[in-house]
């Protein structure tokens, strides 16, 4: 229960970060990169439907679509992210309506058009969540061609922000591709620093304080293993242990109190499987 609220925070957080960044940064620029929204921006041109309003019925239809074709089981698992931020752009397009940008610097709206919704999209798929829209498009292409998810995703955002050239104007069109370009990196990036953890080997002649204070004090386990020194010939152990960064602080600390002749190799590492670690 405990982990099913912890991810239904995370989930509604990163949600309405995507609202606020595509609602306030990209709506109001008329950027075009990012699925459905990209493409709400060009539905909402013909002066019809606003983008706020397309972009939450493309999505219920997106979603009703996915469900008759992917299973009950998808639906499960997008329809919440989906709603909610349909939802939201609807609601911040009553409650705050902009007729501008909030500034006249283009380069500074659009990295926070990109960097808000990739923070938000980093953290739900880091959950194994989605918010729906082109990730629909994508796998329903995906199970009747030969193109794979992240292949698909791109065809449709491509055509879409391609699509803000004629539509627009050249330079708002160059500040999509720019957008769609950067989006991926910072997803990735994001990721690689949600799951950032440390990876240490400890070289020491006297294993089991440090081993205890892991197991103990910072709840984690540890690997011991019998070495040589080659310069010495002198008995000693090789301790490996993986742990976030606040836990990884304490270790070090720790060592560097009870035994400062320990030799200790600290690396990063984003991709860790096994109990106790999220594996992306």
């Amino acid at each position: 229960m405990k982990k099913k609220l912890q991810s239904f925070i995370m989930m509604t957080f990163a949600t309405l970060i995507m609202s606020i960044g595509t609602y306030f940064f990209k709506f109001t620029n008329n950027f075009t990169f990012g699925g459905i929204t990209g493409l709400a921006v060009l539905v909402a041109k013909t002066g019809v439907i606003s983008a706020a309003d397309f972009s939450f019925i493309a999505n219920m239809l997106l979603l009703v679509v996915g469900a008759l074709i992917l299973g009950k089981k998808f639906v499960a698992k997008t329809a919440y992210c989906s709603i909610l931020l349909s939802v939201t752009l609807s609601l911040l397009e009553r409650i705050y309506p902009m007729t501008k940008p909030f500034t006249d610097q283009p380069m500074l709206e659009v990295m926070f058009a990109i960097a808000l919704p990739s923070l938000g999209s980093a953290i739900l798929f880091n959950i194994g969540a989605s918010s729906g829209g082109t990730d629909i498009i994508a796998m329903i292409m995906k199970k009747y061609t030969s193109f794979n998810i992240g292949r698909a995703l791109l065809l449709t955002d491509v055509a879409i922000t391609i699509a803000g050239f004629f539509i627009f104007d050249m330079k708002t069109g160059l500040y999509s591709c720019f957008g769609l370009a950067i989006r991926s990196f910072l997803i990735d990036n994001f990721i690689e620093s949600l799951n950032l953890s440390k990876y240490f080997n400890v070289v020491c002649s006297r294993p089991d304080p440090i081993c205890d204070f892991i197991v103990h004090e910072l709840h984690r386990g540890a690997t011991v293993c019998d070495a040589q020194g080659a310069f010495s010939g002198s008995k000693k152990y090789i301790i490996f242990t993986a742990l976030n960064r606040q836990q990884a602080v304490k270790l070090r600390n720790y060592i560097k109190e009870e035994d400062p002749a320990a030799f200790i190799l600290i690396s990063n590492t984003s991709e860790i499987i096994g109990k106790g670690f999220h594996s992306i």
